[in-house]
């Protein structure tokens, strides 16, 4: 019986892996599609579009974003005192830090996240696709 058990929960994990993997594809292609691709609001050098799944999304994860190659990542944005330090002078461009940081998410989260990606980059492209089509 126990093994049973094992077994289903098993076939559980290989199919949200599965449903994951096709989800990075999706999200891949989408945002290669999506040409130019949007900066990131207030953002100086990233462009990136922000995901928030609404209440299943983790409290623990600060700014998550979609690149523009279709990776998820938390956005970090600070201040880089060593480039201050270096350059002897506050300048907001060249004191700016905005880093990208790796997440390893459990395939139940990146499947929420992806699948938010998904509906944000696609209703972009939606609206070039709308903004073409317009006479001009």
């Amino acid at each position: 019986m126990q093994r049973e058990l094992l077994r289903r929960k098993t076939q559980a994990d290989t199919a949200l892996e599965r449903a994951a993997l096709t989800l990075e594809e999706l999200v891949k292609e989408a945002c290669e599609e999506l040409r130019p691709f949007p900066p990131f609001p207030n953002a100086l050098f990233t462009h990136a579009i922000e995901l928030d799944p609404g209440p299943v999304a983790n409290p623990d994860i600060g700014c998550v974003v979609v690149m523009e190659d279709g990776e998820i990542c938390e956005l970090e944005f600070g201040i880089d005192h060593e480039a201050i330090e270096l350059s002897g002078s506050w300048d907001p461009v060249t004191a700016r830090s905005e880093k990208k940081k790796a997440l390893e998410l459990h395939p139940l989260e990146y499947i929420v996240y992806a699948y938010d990606a998904i509906e944000k980059v696609t209703e972009l492209l939606l609206e070039q696709a709308e903004n073409s089509e317009e006479p001009g």
